[in-house]
């Protein structure tokens, strides 16, 4: 059961050595958990009745997910590599290798030479230091996260269109929406809690429209599902947006005094009547029709969108079209019009509000601006660089051409997760000096000279903030395993050998000092959190922003922008060679590259990933139920099971990418979002033929 409540135990001393309220590790959502431990061990765990984000809710894996933390094969101690092969070392002597290899390296190829990874998976604090560690410490602003591979596109968007980079709402304005849309994205298995919310919503009278080459599960409880072609997002969108203005669906009032560009949008709309459309997506133009006529004669609605929206060549522009939809509407900053793009990992709004990214210091503010460069130069005692650095991409190109020659990856599995794995693989390779400071040995680990034993999320203290901009504090239940330290502690030890004293004695200095550096923060403290946290913009004085835009938008002028962008064709196509269309995603059981869930009982419930397949697919490919198939795409082949579905539509397949044995980003190129390198997961021509007996050729599917 994906949505349940749970009634506290009572946490008697006798009965628990700890006991903490924390934030579950897992996805965007933010649940508020009640975690207890016994020996050393989490024992149980339960939602916070108080929690803001799950009010009393949580699913499989925030309850029962956590017995990776004690797995036998934790990293206990760090390890580094000799004659090839990683081996048990004290601290002191992996530390003293750490320091003496980027010395080197900075002394003889310059700061640039380096680079780093902070992870979505740990806290504020611990990406805030990680990036103040590569800025001030190493001299370089090679610092990047793993939104750069999933919601950079929705951060880029949001700040063109309406200034700041986050939701709009809270999830409480899908409760309050007479109308929610949701486009690319599978809520009752990414974010399982507020799949049940909207559930509940539709239960209530909320009419769904749900987006998706797949028919997701909340389709059931909807008022209309469209199944567009991957990688037409763009005209879809455009398609609601031409009958909106044709029907005079418009808020006038809104568009002339709170915005700008509407002229060029409408200009271009033009062009997207549904019978267009359906040809471009494969949407027939009545069902566009009736779902653009839902959400443009509704009072209130909120749109809801993931990585399949994201992970496109153009998901940017596409993010930046459905806040056009939200605008030309007057759906924003309103009761029950939220927009909430629905973020994977529990930290991957925080880790880039952290500026844990390559231009941009905290707030998204550049690094080429010389007053904020200058005020946080002043505040860590160390010359700032003014050049942007590497996107997670561009470092692995770089070092596979010799000119990045180390880089220290902290929580982040890149040759597991990242697209085009054999580039990934020999970019690895390629480097002088890997650091790796991780749970688990994993993919990228292989490569690694050195591995630091990190900590868990309820192994830590700080802060995470989730898809609704709401900072909450994470609260330690247990110590971290062996020689294990908190990955806050151990980035403060490399930074303060490399000569930068951080001069913390918590995470909560780090936050404190955020917050007196980002006026966006300014009002953030340990103590104003409590249990139910703020939503940036925090004021000094500790009031906070549940709702953007009421009055105005956070760009020069105070007006929304309309981007007038037209539907252009994916990076990728099925044909001859490669006739079917493969579009990755996630399920309920399992979290990203399965680190964690794949350690627990939930491997119980899903041990590997599967192919859909649709019947008519499977008819003429020769593939039956179980089947081993084959599946090549243009840059590499992997094996995997299929599942003959309905689910899927015909031409396409499906698969998720928790189990690296599958090693499903093999199948992945370098095709990418044209503003932010996210890479291109979701369109991805493929052949697909049974193992067991190839047939001499695989007839040719209409794409």
């Amino acid at each position: 059961m994906a949505h349940a409540t749970i009634p506290e135990a009572p946490a008697t001393e006798d009965r628990f050595d700890r006991v903490a309220t924390t934030t579950c590790g897992y996805c965007g959502v933010g649940c508020r958990l009640e975690a207890r431990a016994r020996g050393g061990r989490v024992v149980s765990i339960g939602p916070a009745l108080d929690g803001p984000a799950n009010e009393g809710h949580t699913c499989l894996k925030g309850r029962f997910a956590h017995g990776f933390t004690r797995s036998p094969d934790r990293l206990t101690t760090p390890l580094i590599r000799v004659d090839g092969v990683l081996r048990p070392a004290s601290w002191e002597e992996a530390l003293d290798l750490i320091v003496a290899e980027l010395t080197r390296i900075k002394d003889a190829h310059g700061p640039d030479a380096i680079a780093g990874l902070a992870s979505s998976r740990a806290t504020n604090e611990d990406c805030y230091a990680m990036a103040r560690l590569m800025r001030a410490a190493i001299g370089t602003n090679n610092i990047d996260n793993c939104s750069r591979v999933c919601h950079s596109p929705t951060s880029f968007a949001l700040r063109k269109s309406f200034g700041l980079s986050g939701a709009t709402g809270s999830f409480s304005d899908i409760d309050h929406a007479e109308v929610a849309l949701l486009l690319g994205v599978n809520p009752t298995q990414g974010h399982p809690v507020v799949g049940a919310r909207i559930k509940q919503a539709a239960l209530r009278g909320c009419k769904l429209i749900t987006i998706d080459p797949r028919r997701i599960e909340l389709a059931d409880y909807g008022a209309i599902h469209l199944s567009p072609r991957p990688g037409t997002n763009a005209a879809v969108v455009l398609g609601l947006c031409h009958v909106v203005h044709r029907e005079g669906l418009l808020d006038a009032d809104f568009i002339a005094e709170r915005t700008e560009g509407w002229e060029a949008v409408e200009e271009l709309l033009a062009g997207y009547d549904p019978a267009a459309v359906e040809e471009i997506t494969g949407i027939p133009a009545a069902d566009l029709e009736a779902a653009a006529l839902l959400y443009g004669e509704a009072a209130s609605g909120s749109l809801l969108w993931g990585l399949g929206v994201t992970e496109h060549k153009y998901g940017s522009e596409v993010v930046q079209l459905l806040c056009n939809l939200a605008l030309m509407t007057g759906k924003v900053g309103k009761p029950g019009s939220a927009l909430l793009p629905l973020r994977g990992q529990n930290n991957v709004q925080g880790s880039s509000d952290m500026g844990a990214l390559p231009d941009t210091y905290t707030a998204y503010r550049s690094v080429e601006d010389e007053d904020v460069a200058s005020l946080f130069e002043d505040a860590w005692g160390a010359p700032l660089s003014r050049t942007k650095g590497m996107k997670i991409p561009e470092m692995f190109d770089a070092a596979v051409a010799g000119e990045l020659k180390a880089m220290y990856i902290f929580g982040e599995d890149v040759a597991q997760t990242d697209p085009d794995t054999a580039h990934v693989a020999a970019a690895l390779e390629s480097l002088e000096f890997l650091v790796c400071q991780e749970i688990f040995e994993n993919e990228t680990t292989k490569f690694a000279d050195v591995v630091l034993p990190a900590s868990a999320f309820l192994e830590k203290e700080g802060t995470f903030i989730n898809a609704e901009r709401r900072f909450q504090i994470v609260e330690p239940v247990i110590d971290p395993p062996g020689e294990a330290r908190t990955d806050f502690e151990i980035i403060g030890e490399v930074a303060r050998r490399l000569g930068h004293e951080f001069g913390w004695d918590s995470p909560w200095d780090a936050l404190d000092e955020v917050a007196r550096l980002t006026p966006e923060y300014a009002g953030v403290s340990r103590v104003r959190l409590g249990r139910t946290g703020l939503q940036w913009p925090v004021r000094p004085d500790g009031s906070d922003s549940p709702t953007l835009y009421d009055t105005v938008f956070d760009r020069p002028g105070g007006r929304g922008h309309f981007a007038a962008l037209p539907y252009k064709a994916p990076g990728d196509a099925p044909d001859e060679e490669f006739p079917l269309v493969l579009v990755t995603g996630r399920i309920l059981q399992h979290y990203n590259a399965g680190t964690m869930t794949r350690r627990t009982g939930n491997a119980r419930l899903v041990d590997r990933d599967i192919l859909e397949v649709h019947p008519v697919d499977a008819a003429r490919l020769w593939v039956t139920d179980g089947d081993k198939v084959s599946v090549r795409s243009r840059v590499g082949r992997i094996e995997v099971e299929a599942k003959v579905t309905d689910r899927i539509e015909p031409g396409h397949v499906f698969t998720t990418f928790h189990f690296p044995e599958t090693r499903t980003n093999l199948l992945v190129g370098q095709s990418s979002d044209v503003n932010t390198s996210c890479p291109e997961y979701k369109v991805i021509a493929v052949d697909v033929r049974p193992i067991s007996e190839q047939p001499s050729f695989v007839p040719v599917l209409e794409s």
